[in-house]
């Protein structure tokens, strides 16, 4: 890992992300292995001497102190100079959009706020790792959306150049708008380390390919055959050009939400639920044991049952093998 760099942990619920956090600032020990940062073994360093910050779900804040008294609590505790810590806090602050905000008491404060200030609180110990555990989940939804884009500005800033910054989520529009080095987690294992663009464009895996996707990238089973990928007896359409250089046989394709459309030539399907998402309609639909989701620019509702021609953009379609890996992609990744 590279100082300045921000690294996006990205996993389904249980994957093992805050346990991977907590191994690397030295609240859990590892079963096996070892830890390494800066070419030392960081697992012999005691927890009070590792230069790292954290920054919970649940942010953490001191009720009876102020803004700037919480930002400065740690440094106080190191027995930092005033006119240090003073420098530290006013920067910190400024660094995440409270300039101004010191005397203010936390109670005065919204989520989002209180949420900036245990932020600040961590930035302000100037750590080489500061660790964040999904800090924007437990916010609504609106409040997320405004400080995921606000984070990418936070962590651009002189103030994070010596540090590694590490950042946990479930959420895969947050991983690609941090952008920086994605990892994927799933059962305790990193299935794929690249940039946010490497991770759209060639997931390694089907297991990727959902997980980093949202919704979910649709996966079905399907065989190359006679030029032709065939779904089923009545769904089969003409073969990508990026898909020339497979063989005959059996695949699992993915196609995005977003390469599913209404036409009035496409396929037979039955509306199984459809959901209304700003300007947006998510669609689920069957065709007998075939099911999708599409996500439609529009907003309609689609009565459950109802009868619907779908449509599959095939220049966006993935061919992973059936025991998950990639085998070719629209942008010409290829296992």
């Amino acid at each position: 890992m590279s100082k300045g760099e921000i690294y996006t942990i990205i996993g389904r619920t249980l994957a093992g992300k805050t346990t991977l956090l907590k191994t690397i600032a030295g609240l859990i020990s590892p079963d096996s292995g070892g830890l390494a940062f800066d070419g030392h073994d960081f697992g012999s360093i005691p927890v009070w001497k590792r230069e790292i910050a954290m920054v919970y779900q649940q942010f953490i804040n001191y009720p009876h102190l102020t803004v700037y008294q919480n930002v400065a609590f740690p440094l106080k505790q190191r027995g930092i100079q005033k006119t240090e810590i003073h420098r530290r806090v006013k920067a910190a602050l400024s660094q995440v959009g409270l300039g101004g905000f010191g005397d203010r008491k936390i109670q005065a404060l919204s989520g989002g706020q209180q949420q900036r200030v245990a932020l600040a609180r961590s930035l302000v110990k100037e750590a080489k790792i500061v660790l964040l555990d999904e800090p924007l989940v437990n916010l609504d939804y609106k409040l997320r959306e405004q400080l995921r884009e606000e984070f990418r500005g936070i962590f651009d800033t002189k103030a994070s150049e010596d540090s590694i910054l590490i950042y946990s989520s479930t959420d895969p529009v947050e991983a690609m708008q941090l952008g920086g080095q994605i990892l994927v987690m799933d059962e305790g294992r990193i299935l794929q380390q690249a940039s946010a663009k490497e991770i759209y464009e060639n997931p390694i895996s089907a297991k990727v390919s959902q997980i980093t996707n949202d919704p979910a990238m649709n996966l079905f089973d399907g065989r190359i055959e006679d030029g032709c990928i065939v779904l089923s007896p009545e769904i089969k359409f003409n073969l990508p050009s990026h898909f020339n250089g497979l063989p005959q046989g059996d695949f699992t394709f993915g196609l995005r939400a977003a390469a599913i459309s209404l036409d009035d030539n496409g396929f037979p399907f039955s509306v199984e639920l459809s959901e209304i998402s700003g300007s947006e309609t998510f669609l689920h639909v069957r065709h007998e044991g075939l099911k999708i989701v599409g996500l439609l620019n529009l907003v309609q509702n689609f009565p459950v049952g109802g009868k619907v021609s779908i449509r599959f953009d095939t220049k966006h379609l993935y061919a992973f093998a059936r025991d998950g890996r990639l085998k070719s992609s629209p942008y010409g990744g290829l296992q």
